[in-house]
């Protein structure tokens, strides 16, 4: 396999406090966060950006310790808030995207979070960035990390807001991420078989859906690839440990 820059790798890291019940009674932070992070994988891998992600048994700090050992680009952490304030509490709203206060592209990623949560929130105003030295998943993690807290779980208009609107989070996390990482957005297709249709040379993977994308590697002709999105003339696929762009035409699903 030829090769070349690989495409983006991220550390997801949904909350693993179970312990954190929502005002409604539905669920508690950990399972509304990772129905966040199960609604992102379609989009993910759609926009060929690789990830790992932590499981609810693991905690904050297994969650760094992973990420320590792997080789990422970035490092995501999903959480709700919660007042912890008996003054304040179930009467606070609002979104916060921490970031770590040294890091140039943490706090550039915490500002696309911000202003693309803004179209959907219903209070555009309470979207703010945030800088930190306090949150471990902000300043551990060896690449540009930010660590959203998505609405106020001891508030019932917050709580709601989350409840109802899982799949529309998702697909606004991973537009930021695209931006992010400079790439266009594509909505996710059914995950659909393609083989490689090229007579003797295999099919180059590009990290950008332009002949202009640099290769990061190559599928062999009459081999099976996994097609999860389409944009211009080019599909978002996977092979093995290997996703990029390829140019449609090669392909036949």
């Amino acid at each position: 396999m030829e090769r070349g820059i690989a495409m983006p790798n991220i550390y997801l890291s949904p909350s693993t406090q179970e312990y954190n019940p929502y005002i409604t009674g539905a669920g508690s932070e950990e399972y509304f966060m990772n129905l966040i992070a199960d609604a992102m994988e379609p989009y993910l891998r759609a926009n060929a950006i690789r990830f790992t992600r932590n499981t609810p048994d693991m905690t904050a700090a297994s969650s760094i310790a992973q990420a320590a050992r792997g080789s990422y680009d970035f490092y995501l952490a999903l959480h709700s808030n919660a007042s912890g304030d008996g003054s304040t509490e179930g009467r606070q709203r609002g979104i916060i995207a921490f970031y770590y206060p040294i890091s140039t592209n943490g706090r550039r990623a915490a500002g696309i979070f911000a202003e693309n949560l803004k179209r959907i929130y219903p209070l555009p105003n309470l979207v703010t960035t945030r800088a930190t030295t306090t949150l471990g998943e902000v300043r551990q993690p060896k690449p540009p990390a930010v660590l959203l807290e998505i609405g106020y779980h001891d508030n019932t208009a917050d709580a709601l807001w989350i409840q109802e609107n899982i799949q529309n989070i998702a697909e606004n996390l991973v537009q930021s991420l695209t931006e992010y990482f400079g790439l266009p957005f594509i909505y996710p297709m059914t995950p659909r078989t393609g083989t490689v249709i090229t007579q003797r040379d295999a099919l180059n993977v590009r990290s950008y859906p332009a002949l202009s994308g640099q290769i990061v590697g190559s599928v062999p002709p009459q081999a099976q690839l996994t097609v999860y999105g389409q944009f211009d003339g080019w599909y978002s696929i996977g092979y093995g440990n290997l996703a990029g762009y390829v140019l449609s035409d090669f392909v036949q699903i």
